[in-house]
C-alpha cells in the first residue's frame, strides 16, 4: 500500500515522500498515529501546502537567527571567577556560566546550544560557539577576570 507520510519516521523516509508499506502497518499505526495519509490527489495537494508553510517558517526562523547572530558576535562577556596563583580559576567555565551571562545580555540561548572549544580554567579571553538555527551559528567572546 502506498502512503505520503506527514513526519520524518526513522528509517522509512521524510515528509512528503510517498513509500510502500504493508497495509496492516498504514492501518494500524501510520495512519492512527497521524504519521502518514493513504496516497490520493487530495493529500498531495495537501502536503504541497504545508511544505510551502514549514519551508517559510525556517526561512523566517533563519532569518531571526541571523539577526541575533549579528547581535551576539558584538557582544562581550564578562566572567568573574575565584583565582589563584599563576591565574588558575578555582573551577571552571562551563556553557551554564556562558547561559547566564547571554541572558543577563538579553539573550535566550539554551545551554545545549553553546560550545566551548576546551574548558577554561584560567585567565584570559576565550571564544564560545552559540548555535541558533542548523544552519546558523554565532561566536561570542567570554573575558574570564578575577574576583
Amino acid at each position: 500500500m502506498k502512503v505520503i507520510l506527514k513526519k520524518d519516521i526513522d528509517k522509512l523516509g521524510s515528509f512528503g515522500e510517498r513509500v510502500e508499506v504493508a497495509p496492516g502497518y498504514a492501518r494500524n499505526y501510520l495512519f492512527p498515529g497521524g504519521y502518514a495519509w493513504p496516497d490520493e490527489p487530495r493529500y498531495a495537494n495537501r502536503v504541497e501546502g504545508l511544505r510551502r508553510q514549514i519551508e517559510e517558517k525556517m526561512e523566517r526562523e533563519k532569518e531571526s537567527a541571523l539577526e541575533t547572530a549579528a547581535r551576539i558576535q558584538e557582544t562581550s562577556l564578562t566572567v568573574e571567577m575565584e583565582a589563584g596563583e599563576e591565574d588558575r580559576l578555582f573551577g571552571t567555565v562551563t556553557e551554564m556560566d556562558v547561559a547566564v551571562k547571554l541572558q543577563e545580555a538579553g539573550f535566550d540561548i539554551d545551554r545545549k546550544n553553546i560550545e566551548i572549544e576546551e574548558p577554561i580554567k584560567k585567565l584570559g579571553v576565550y571564544k564560545a560557539s552559540v548555535r541558533l538555527h542548523p544552519e546558523v551559528e554565532a561566536a561570542c567572546k567570554v573575558w574570564v577576570v578575577k574576583k
